[in-house]
């Protein structure tokens, strides 16, 4: 007797009616009460060698329409379970290729460098010999990296690489090697120069320092370019941050006067109309936002230990909310007891999402639609965009 894969769990495995797991199975797949999988349409071969190995990737035996319905189910899922509903749009997927930032790992053992990502719930690192989510420019440099680190690397002592591809191009930083003497100098200038990159750092375990500049490095948001700290958070494509901002800007509307909460370098503060105000916890970050477009009040400010209360809501007739993976659940607390009538909320975990909706849901709020939006292709990771909108005259306070 067979049962049918019904939807997929949050961690990746094919969930039949009765309940059962079943590992790289797919909607539309029949398994067997011995385990066997037979494919259903929604199942692909895999593009890559290292799936399922490689870590970065958990979803690549799903078709594009299997990835998109799942990314669609998770935030319906979660939702469901605090009571909420609401118009789960189509989710709009990044292509392969396509992600220009990366944490990698690195190791010498047994006279070689391994760079690549670790396998799924282990350390050991896959050794990354082709890979369709980063972008090419990322990947171009792995093999270079591998010499370079054979002489700076201790053996046997994890490193890690971070890639972020920049205006001005890859923007790399090297934690935990160990750069000794004029010839590990020299080879790190050879290095640059030769792979034309934007910027190197080093982290020897006492913070990140360029090594290597020749102009400043920056990251165009909207239309402005805008300084690019070391280690700054940045959306993983630029599709993804395309679909993410015009959200937003469905979102809000035409406010006279935005806030954006959690700003980071003011992805979605360059994009609003009228007089922006941009609050975030990295002074490095509000640093690049003033000097690249003054005309926003960028201010640096902890959301977590003093988020705007109801009184200072009350100035501002749209909010765009962007936190990270633990949500904003005091932040949403104060925006539940205020008048804003437009709430754009931008999240990359539903399960805090849906906690923070429903916090919004019981101080009045109606959970108008939500867009999910996949640019961690193949992964489990589902980012989204929401919109919440509050009737005239409900709340405390009052628009200034």
């Amino acid at each position: 007797m067979s049962e049918p894969i019904v939807r997929i769990a949050a961690r990746g495995d094919g969930v039949t009616p009765s309940g059962r797991h079943v590992a790289f199975a797919v909607p539309g797949d029949l398994v067997t009460e011995d385990g066997v999988v037979h494919p259903g349409p929604g199942h692909q071969k895999p593009p890559c060698r290292h799936f399922p190995q490689c870590g970065g990737c958990q979803l690549q035996h799903l078709t594009d329409d299997a990835y998109a319905d799942y990314c669609q189910s998770r935030i319906g899922g979660a939702l469901a379970q605090h009571g909420l509903e609401t118009d789960v749009r189509p989710a709009l997927l990044s292509p392969p290729r396509a992600r220009r930032r990366a944490s990698l790992r690195a190791l010498k053992a047994g006279g070689k460098v391994l760079i690549g990502f670790n396998a799924g719930s282990s350390n050991q690192i896959v050794d990354m010999r082709e890979c369709h989510v980063l972008r090419p420019e990322l990947f171009a440099l792995l093999d270079p990296l591998r010499v370079l680190l054979a002489a700076m690397l201790p053996a046997r002592r994890t490193g890690e690489v971070h890639l972020t591809l920049a205006d001005q191009g890859v923007d790399l930083m090297l934690k935990s090697v160990s750069v000794e003497g004029l010839d590990a100098i020299e080879a790190l200038t050879a290095f640059c120069d030769a792979n034309s990159l934007a910027r190197l750092s080093i982290d020897e375990g006492y913070g990140a320092e360029p090594r290597f500049e020749p102009r400043p490095v920056t990251i165009t948001l909207g239309a402005t370019a805008v300084a690019l700290p070391i280690g700054a958070f940045l959306q993983a494509t630029r599709e993804g941050e395309g679909a993410l901002a015009q959200s937003v800007i469905e979102a809000v509307g035409d406010p006279i006067r935005p806030l954006d909460l959690f700003a980071g370098l003011g992805t979605f503060a360059l994009n609003l109309p009228g007089r922006v105000m941009a609050a975030e916890a990295s002074r490095d970050a509000v640093l690049s936002l003033k000097r690249a477009a003054p005309q926003i009040d960028a201010q640096h400010r902890d959301l977590y230990r003093r988020p705007f209360d109801e009184a200072e809501l009350a100035e501002f007739d749209a909010v765009v909310l962007d936190p990270p993976r633990a949500g904003a659940e005091e932040q949403v607390k104060a925006l539940a007891g205020s008048a804003v009538p437009r709430i754009a909320y931008v999240s990359c975990n539903p399960a805090t999402f849906a906690r923070d909706s429903r916090i919004l849901a019981d101080g009045g709020y109606r959970l108008s639609w939500v867009q999910p939006v996949g640019q961690f292709l193949w992964s489990t990771h589902v980012e989204l965009a929401a919109c919440f909108t509050r009737e005239s005259g409900s709340g405390s306070g009052a628009i200034g």
